[in-house]
């Protein structure tokens, strides 16, 4: 084999597991019959989100997946495939899931999540999921509820007694 077709070779196995290291989720997707222009507009939207789509040989994927201890059935890398690498569990698969509704050629087959393999109708259950800077802000206002209550608890007594406490402010002077 040609050095220069090896190397080129390791480097692809090398992306993909740093893809698969580096992401939280991965989805992998069937797109034959999409056009490069859909395909276009499917990576463009997925670099919004901090998310890249790659088209690799299978052989070369699951010797990645074997260098890294996961095992897939042979039928899970049939076909032209690709794979969507995403740190934030669901925003990769939203766009993915979301995509898919309106280009009936692109297919979810599966993927792995936190480093298990799932199969598409739990990615698409993924893609439902809020995404980080949501569940964090969901969070950030559950912390703020009690606060907010007690504000508004203090806010209603001053409310109820203004005339009591001018009186009270005149005889001290």
């Amino acid at each position: 084999m040609n050095k220069d077709v090896l190397q080129a070779k390791k480097d692809s196995v090398k992306e993909i597991t740093d893809g698969l290291k580096n992401s939280s989720t991965v989805v992998v997707v069937s797109y034959q019959g999409l056009t490069v222009a859909e395909l276009t507009e499917l990576r463009r939207k997925l670099a919004e989100k901090n998310a890249h789509m790659g088209v690799y040989k299978n052989t070369l994927v699951a010797r990645a997946l074997k260098d890294n201890g996961v095992t897939v059935d042979a039928s899970f890398l049939q076909g032209p495939n690709a794979f969507v690498f995403s740190k934030d569990v669901s925003s990769g698969a939203a766009i993915v899931n979301k995509f898919a509704r309106r280009h009936d050629k692109l297919v979810v087959r599966g993927g792995f999540v936190e480093g298990k393999i799932v199969d598409a109708e739990v990615m698409k259950e993924v893609a439902k999921l809020p995404t980080k800077e949501v569940l964090l802000s969901m969070f950030c206002m559950v912390l703020n509820e009690p606060v907010a209550s007690f504000a508004r608890a203090v806010k209603s007594i001053a409310d109820q007694k203004p005339a009591e406490a001018a009186p009270a402010a005149s005889a001290v002077n």
